[in-house]
């Protein structure tokens, strides 16, 4: 039998540490998409304690700040543990991405994987308003 250990991993820690790293935009002024997608997307439903499964897809135009990937792995692991349904989780991604980066542009898809024979896809995005 494995010894209980009361010490995270290192993954596990990085995973809990983890938040929305930027760098600055290599091409500011230049319009362009960055798509990110995230096939292993987990959280657990709030009612019933089961795990949901989906692939979030990210598409992007930055304005002054780049997310940094490795930092998005990690964000988008954090959720593995938590209790919200589909439609807060994808929101509460779009709002954490624009916090952390204000791009031009932002959509965030959830494509929930079929439970209980229900299908379900989150859609939102978010414009920046011209100042």
């Amino acid at each position: 039998m494995a010894e209980d250990k009361k010490e995270m991993m290192y993954g596990e820690r990085a995973i809990a540490e983890g938040s929305l790293i930027t760098f600055p935009n290599p091409r500011p002024g230049r319009v362009y998409n960055i798509s990110v997608t995230l096939p292993e997307f987990t959280c657990k439903c709030p009612f019933s304690g089961y795990p949901d499964f989906a692939t979030i897809y990210i598409n992007y135009s930055p304005d002054q700040k780049v997310v940094e990937l490795k930092a998005i792995k990690l964000y988008i692991n954090n959720y593995r543990d938590r209790y919200i349904s589909h439609e807060e989780s994808i929101n509460q991604i779009l709002d954490d991405f624009v916090e952390a980066c204000d791009p031009l542009y932002i959509s965030v898809k959830g494509d929930f994987y079929p439970r209980g024979n229900v299908h379900t896809v989150i859609e939102v995005e978010h414009r920046k308003n011209p100042q």
